[in-house]
């Protein structure tokens, strides 16, 4: 059940720019090794517990990605050992890393960290969870996400730069993936903005079947809380 997952995650460590296109949308340039950041646990929102959140002022986009819930704790993971790799994995789920990009490209420009940028409550829509039974290749899976009936994003999970045992290597080198913990994977291009009213449907398939656990449906609206976005 998607609760547990959340009971469990003692963290969310996201991989960005792992897709060449998303790279190229965002007028960034290409990392030279996976590098990541964090969203805080308070994010996530599961199935059934209502609408993503937008804030007063922010620009609101969507980002698929493939989630990886570890199931036991790692260090120093080999690059190469992608056996290992995925054994220490407990299963999948399909998740929204929703980000202000407002706040992300004022933080950007000025040398500021962006965690307020993906730490929104509801900033994280995950799916139930996918066993590895139902993704036995993880980079060989078909992401899809739909704002109303017009498809916004549509990638395979083979067009990472870099796989998920050079992703779980590379964290695990700075600090200890813990049972439990969430990796996002990287988004495709296609992101863009939502807003009030709007429907978000993410959907993940392999072979043309879609993962029915997998599918995501969340409305979108505004915000009653006391954040407004002002200039840093």
């Amino acid at each position: 059940m998607a609760a547990s997952i959340r009971a469990n995650c003692r963290k969310v460590v996201c991989i960005g720019r792992n897709y060449a296109d998303h790279i190229t949308e965002l007028n960034n340039t290409k990392p030279k090794q996976p590098f990541f950041f964090l969203k805080p646990t308070s994010s996530i929102l599961l199935p059934g517990e209502g609408p993503v959140l937008r804030p007063k002022g922010i620009n609101l986009h969507y980002e698929i990605e493939l989630g990886v819930v570890m199931g036991r704790t790692v260090r120093d993971l080999d690059p190469t050992d992608e056996k290992g790799a995925l054994d220490a994995i407990e299963s999948y789920v399909l998740a929204i890393d929703m980000t202000a990009r407002n706040v992300q490209e004022e933080a950007k420009k000025k040398g500021l960290p962006w965690s307020i940028a993906k730490g929104f409550d509801t900033f994280l829509p995950i799916s139930e969870e996918i066993s590895k039974a139902r993704l036995p290749n993880p980079h060989d899976a078909f992401l899809e996400l739909k704002v109303g009936s017009d498809v916004r994003q549509s990638d395979s999970t083979s067009l990472m730069l870099y796989q998920i045992p050079r992703q779980l290597a590379e964290i695990s080198r700075v600090m200890q993936l813990e049972k439990g913990d969430i990796i996002l994977t990287g988004t495709p291009k296609g992101v863009g903005p939502v807003v009030s009213g709007d429907i978000m449907t993410a959907t993940i398939s392999v072979g043309g079947q879609e993962i029915s656990e997998g599918r995501i449906e969340v409305a979108v609206e505004d915000s009653t809380g006391a954040y407004e976005y002002k200039e840093t």
